[in-house]
């Protein structure tokens, strides 16, 4: 299942090419799935906003039916990043450090889940999964999002990334 069997660091367990709004929570299920850690910038909403995209807003909701969320940032606000918290009323992390790994540890514990239950979801290589694959966890590359719930066609960020992991050896799609 997840982990690092013979896997690269920057290569996610999961990479659909598809927007958060747009993931199968019954792939997730099927993976053994019980807890989702998510990134907050640019995978659950773009720029600066602060209200969720409604098709967004309707997956986080329908996936907390199934799973524990926590909210997962880099974000140095946190007024910010609990205003989208509040949102769903879920557990967050502001500042996380990703790909360094202490925050996430906290995280984990707080879950009390075996690591391959938990599956860590982003929109960045060298931070999100990075970081989900460095302690084992299920991770899940998505693709940038916009205001209406749809990829985000300029996402250079994304490309860049992708592109330099296959020069450090990442398979790339």
């Amino acid at each position: 299942m997840a982990g690092m069997m013979g896997q690269h660091w920057l290569q996610p367990d999961w990479d659909p090419g598809l927007t958060i709004a747009h993931l199968a929570l019954s792939h997730l299920t099927a993976q053994g799935i019980e807890a989702a850690v998510l990134d907050v910038d640019r995978t659950l909403l773009p720029g600066r906003d602060v209200k969720l995209p409604e098709p967004v807003l309707a997956w986080l909701m329908d996936a907390k039916q199934r799973f524990s969320l926590h909210l997962f940032s880099n974000n140095p606000s946190h007024s910010r990043i609990a205003a989208v918290a509040d949102q769903l009323d879920v557990s967050f992390t502001a500042a996380a450090g990703k790909p360094r790994r202490g925050s996430l540890r906290r995280v984990l514990k707080d879950l009390d889940l075996p690591v391959d239950c938990v599956a860590m979801v982003g929109d960045r290589l060298f931070t999100d999964v990075l970081c989900g694959n460095r302690l084992g966890l299920y991770t899940v590359l998505v693709r940038p999002v916009r205001s209406d719930g749809t990829a985000c066609s300029q996402d250079r960020v994304q490309r860049f990334e992708r592109t330099l992991a296959g020069w450090m050896g990442a398979p790339t799609a």
